[in-house]
């Protein structure tokens, strides 16, 4: 791969943007949204179903979505 063709987005757990385990951070990082933004939809889905299911999703996440690698990817 060269350097001119572009990069797969690849999702991960935020760094930067966590407030737990830096899943949230790492979705509005991937479609470039506000990270409050994020959390706040979540949080309104997360009542609105009854907590468990997205709760569980989230547990999930966290053992699936690797963290962010420091500094630039490997080639």
């Amino acid at each position: 791969m060269t350097d001119l063709e572009p990069q797969p987005r690849r999702l991960y757990r935020s760094r930067r943007d966590r407030k737990i385990a830096g899943v949230l951070g790492g979705f509005a990082e991937y479609f470039g949204l506000d990270p409050a933004f994020v959390r706040v939809l979540y949080v309104i889905a997360t009542v609105l179903t009854a907590f468990a299911p997205l709760m569980f999703l989230y547990v999930m996440m966290v053992f699936i979505i690797p963290v962010k690698p420091k500094g630039r990817p490997p080639a």
